[in-house]
C-alpha cells in the first residue's frame, strides 16, 4: 500500500478520486493500493513555554531559548488554558496507523514552505524515518496532478525548503513568546502581544493614521497660462508649486511684460508600449476586491479557494503574479 497525505480534505478527494481510492473511512480514502489521508493545516506545532515546565509572564524566565525545540500536537484555548486539540489528535492517529501499514508515503500539502513545513512537523513528532517522495503541484486539474504523480521528487530535494520553513517558525516563536511576555511584565497591567509580522504591521498602521490625524492644509500657488496655436486652444501649468503668492505674482507680471508669450524650448514624442496586466496574486485580488465589491480579506480568501476547489480558477494562495 501507499500513503498519499495531503494538507486539507478538498484535496485529498481530488486525489482520491484520479486514484481510484473510492472507499471513505474515518479520517481517510483507500482503494486502489491506495491510502489517501490528510491533515487540517498544522496538526503539530512548537511547544508553549509550559511544555518546557516554564512558567509564563516571569521576568526571571526570560528570555526563554528552547534547545531542542519541542513539537506538540495543535492545541486550542478553553477558558483560559491551552488544551489539546482532541479533532487534531484524532487525525494525527490516523496518520500515524496508514503510514505505519504502508511501503511508500507520498507527500501531497501545498507547494510551497508552509506546505512542507506541516508534514516534517508531522513527519518528526511521530518518529517516522520511512523515505518519502514528494508531489509537487499547483493545480487541482487532472493533468496537473497525473502529471505530478508520474515525476515525484525525493523528498530529500526539499529538505533546504524545510530549513527555512523551520527557522521561519522557530523565529516566530522566540521573538513572540518572548516580546509578547516582556511588554506585559514591563507594561504591569494587562496582556500584550508582539510578533514578527503583527507588529511592524501595526506599526505601518498607526503612523499612517497619526499622518492623517496630524495632517494640516497648506496652500500653494502655480501659474496657468492659456495659449493659442493655429487655432487650437490649450493650458499649460507650472511645474512649481509656490508657497509665496507674492513671488508668484511677480513670475506672472514678469510672463505679462513679455507681451504675453511663451516659446517651446523642448519638444519629445516618443511611443509606448504598454505591458498587458500582470496575473492578480492573493494581496491584489483582496485589493481589488475590496475596492470594488467592499469584500474583506477572508471573505474573499475563502470565495477563491471554493472557485479552486471547483477548478474555475489556478491556485488562490500563491503570492506571485506568474503562472
Amino acid at each position: 500500500m501507499k500513503v498519499v497525505i495531503a494538507e486539507k480534505p478538498s484535496v485529498a478527494r481530488e486525489i482520491a478520486s484520479l486514484l481510484g481510492a473510492s472507499e471513505k473511512k474515518d479520517g481517510y480514502l483507500t482503494g486502489n493500493g491506495y491510502y489517501v489521508t490528510w491533515a487540517f493545516g498544522h496538526l503539530v506545532g512548537l511547544g508553549m513555554p509550559e511544555d518546557y515546565g516554564i512558567s509564563g509572564f516571569q521576568k526571571s524566565s526570560l528570555p526563554i531559548l528552547p534547545n531542542p525545540f519541542l513539537l506538540t500536537v495543535r492545541k486550542v484555548k478553553k477558558d483560559k488554558i491551552y488544551t489539546v486539540d482532541a479533532g487534531a489528535l484524532k487525525q494525527l492517529k490516523v496518520i500515524e496507523h496508514l503510514i505505519g501499514r504502508s511501503e511508500k508515503i507520498i507527500v501531497a500539502t501545498d507547494a510551497g514552505r508552509e506546505g512542507e513545513l506541516i508534514f516534517r512537523y508531522i513527519y518528526e513528532y511521530l518518529k517516522i524515518n520511512k523515505p518519502f517522495d514528494r508531489l509537487w503541484i499547483s493545480s487541482l486539474t487532472e493533468k496537473a496532478i497525473r502529471q505530478g504523480l508520474d515525476n515525484l521528487k525525493p523528498g530529500s530535494d526539499f529538505d533546504g525548503l524545510y530549513q527555512a520553513a523551520q527557522g521561519r517558525s522557530r523565529a516566530d516563536w522566540l521573538l513572540g513568546i518572548n516580546a509578547s511576555q516582556a511588554l506585559s511584565i514591563a507594561a504591569g497591567n494587562g496582556i500584550y502581544s508582539l510578533g514578527r509580522v503583527q507588529t511592524p504591521t501595526l506599526a505601518l498602521i498607526c503612523k499612517r493614521y497619526l499622518e492623517n490625524r496630524n495632517f494640516s492644509v497648506q496652500q500653494y500657488w502655480q501659474i496657468q497660462v492659456s495659449h493659442t496655436k493655429e487655432f487650437i486652444d490649450f493650458k499649460s501649468l507650472s511645474k512649481n508649486k509656490w508657497q509665496d503668492k507674492k513671488l508668484v505674482e511677480n513670475i506672472l507680471k514678469s510672463i505679462e511684460r513679455n507681451g504675453n508669450t511663451v516659446t517651446v524650448t523642448t519638444v519629445e514624442t516618443k511611443s509606448v508600449t504598454e505591458q498587458p496586466p500582470l496575473l492578480f496574486d492573493l494581496t491584489g485580488l483582496q485589493k481589488e476586491a475590496n475596492k470594488k465589491l467592499n469584500l474583506t480579506a477572508e471573505e474573499t480568501l475563502n470565495i477563491a479557494q471554493s472557485l479552486y476547489e471547483k477548478k474555475f480558477i489556478t491556485y488562490p494562495r500563491t503570492g506571485s503574479k506568474y503562472i
